[in-house]
C-alpha cells in the first residue's frame, strides 16, 4: 500500500466514523497530498464548530471556503468513504503517516545541510534530528522492562481500584472474576431461553453497583426493554404489560412506580436505532468520551442482526468474523467489556444432550476465535415442560482465556424475567 492510498484510508476512516476524529494525534502536515491537506483542514474547522463530521459537514466547510473544487468534489469525499474496508485500522495508518512525516522532515534537514555544508549547519542538523525523533517517540510501546515495573509495583501497592465489573449476581462473579476491561464477552442460546432477559439483569446489577450500563437492541423497542426492567426489578408479571386497565392489580401499580423510581437513579442507555456496525462503534466511542470517568458495560442484542461494514452476499461468516473482530479491537481500544448475544444454529435441538457446545454457535469460526469469553444458557424445562427444573437456569461457561470454565446453576422467574440465587423463596 503506497501513501496515498494510507492517507486517503485514514481520511475516509473519519468520514465514515466521524467520531475518530476525537483521537487523531497528528495534523494537516502530517499529509504529504495536497488536497488531503485541504480535507483535513475541513474536518478540523468543522470539529472546532462542534458539528458532527461527516461528507455533508465537510462538503459545507469546504464550500463555504471556496476549496471544493480543489479536491475534486464531493464525489472525491464520497470514494475515499467507499474505499475503507474496515476502520478498525485507523490508528495503525496513523503510525504510519507519522513515520513518513518523521523520515520526511529529516531528509529536508539533511538536504539543508548538504546544501551549505558547515560546522554551524551540524549544529543545526543535530538540532533538526533530534526534534524528528521527538515526532514518534509519544506513541512508541512500553518495553517488557517497563511493564514489569508496573506489575511489581501493582503487586507491591495493590489499587484499591476495582477493573472488573461486578452484576450482583455472586456466583457468576466469582467465576468470571468479574467481566474484565478489554473482553468481548458472547452470550448465547436458543431463541426464547432467556438471552435478552439475562443480560438485561447484567446491565441492571452493574447500574446497582453504580455503574453505566450501555444497551444497542436491534430487536426490541426501547419502551419495551423498559417494560421488561421496571417488571424485573418490580417483580410486575410481563405479560400485563399488554393490557394494562384490565391485568394490572392495585399491587401492580405500585410496585412498577417503585420500580421506575429506582430506574430513573440508574445511569443506563438503551438505543434501538442504531443497527450498522459502524452506528453502534461510534455511539460507543462518543458515550465513552463523554463519561470518560465512568467507561460502560456495553450490551448488545444480538450478533446476527448487526449489518457490517462491508456486505458479502456468499460468505456470512466472514460478515460475522468482521462484526466479532472489530468489536473485540473496540473492547480492547476503549478497556470496556462488551457482552453480544448470539442466537445458536438448530443442531442443538437434534441431539440428545441439548447443552450447548462451541461447534453450535452460528458462524462460529471467528466468534470463537475472538471472544474472550463465550457463555451458554440453557433450560431443562425450555424441551421439557414436564420438567420440574422450571426455574433452574444454566449458565455455561464453555470460554474463558483468562480464567476457569464451569457451570453456574441460577433462578429464573420468567414471567418477570428475573435471574438471581434462591429467588423462588424471595418472590414467595
Amino acid at each position: 500500500m503506497d501513501m496515498y492510498e494510507v492517507e486517503a484510508t485514514y481520511l475516509g476512516s473519519i468520514i465514515i466514523e466521524g467520531s475518530l476524529f476525537k483521537e487523531a494525534e497528528i495534523d494537516e502536515r502530517y499529509f504529504a497530498n495536497g488536497v488531503h491537506q485541504h480535507i483535513f483542514q475541513a474536518m478540523k474547522q468543522v470539529a472546532k464548530k462542534e458539528r458532527p463530521i461527516d461528507v455533508i459537514t465537510i462538503t459545507t466547510e469546504l464550500l463555504e471556503k471556496g476549496d471544493i473544487e480543489k479536491i475534486g468534489g464531493v464525489g472525491y469525499l464520497s470514494q475515499l468513504a467507499e474505499s475503507v474496508p474496515s476502520t478498525s485500522t485507523f490508528k495503525h495508518y496513523e503510525e504510519i503517516l507519522r513515520e513518513t512525516h518523521q523520515l520526511r522532515q529529516a531528509e529536508k534537514a539533511v538536504t539543508r545541510f548538504l546544501d551549505q555544508p558547515s560546522e554551524q549547519m551540524i549544529d543545526h542538523l543535530m538540532k533538526d534530528l533530534a526534534e524528528c525523533s521527538e515526532l514518534t517517540i509519544s506513541k512508541k510501546e512500553k518495553s517488557t522492562y517497563d511493564h514489569l515495573v508496573d506489575i511489581t509495583e501493582e503487586l507491591l501497592e495493590p489499587s484499591q481500584e476495582h477493573t472488573n465489573y461486578e452484576v450482583d449476581l455472586p456466583t457468576f462473579d466469582r467465576l468470571t472474576g468479574g467481566l474484565q476491561r478489554g473482553d468481548l464477552i458472547i452470550l448465547a442460546a436458543r431463541p426464547s431461553v432467556g438471552k435478552t432477559a439475562f443480560a438485561l439483569n447484567l446491565a441492571a446489577g452493574h447500574c446497582k453497583k453504580g455503574g453505566n450500563s450501555l444497551i444497542f437492541s436491534l430487536e426490541m423497542a426501547t419502551n419495551q426493554l423498559l417494560k421488561r426492567m421496571i417488571s424485573t426489578e418490580g417483580m410486575v408479571n410481563i405479560s400485563k404489560w399488554r393490557d394494562i386497565p384490565n391485568l394490572f392489580t392495585a399491587d401492580d401499580y405500585e410496585k412498577a412506580m417503585t420500580a421506575i423510581g429506582e430506574l430513573t437513579d440508574w445511569k443506563v442507555e438503551i438505543h434501538d436505532t442504531k443497527h450498522t456496525l459502524t452506528a453502534i462503534r461510534t455511539e460507543i466511542r462518543n458515550y465513552t468520551y463523554n463519561h470518560p470517568d465512568h467507561k460502560p458495560l456495553v450490551l448488545i442484542d444480538y450478533l446476527q442482526l448487526i449489518r457490517p461494514t462491508l456486505i458479502r452476499k456468499d460468505r456470512r461468516d466472514l460478515e460475522i468474523g468482521e462484526i466479532t473482530r472489530e468489536l473485540k479491537l473496540l473492547a480492547l481500544d476503549l478497556g470496556i467489556p462488551i457482552v453480544l448475544l448470539s442466537q445458536l444454529s438448530r443442531g442443538v435441538d437434534s441431539r440428545q444432550d441439548k447443552r450447548p457446545v462451541m461447534s453450535d454457535l452460528r458462524e462460529s469460526g471467528n466468534i470463537e476465535q475472538d471472544a474472550d469469553v463465550v457463555a451458554f444458557l440453557y433450560r431443562e424445562d425450555y424441551y421439557d415442560r414436564r420438567s420440574e427444573q422450571n426455574t433452574e437456569l444454566e449458565v455455561i461457561l464453555a470460554k474463558q482465556r483468562n480464567g476457569p470454565t464451569g457451570m453456574v446453576r441460577m433462578e429464573f422467574l420468567r414471567e418477570f424475567g428475573k435471574v438471581g440465587e434462591n429467588l423462588v423463596l424471595a418472590a414467595i
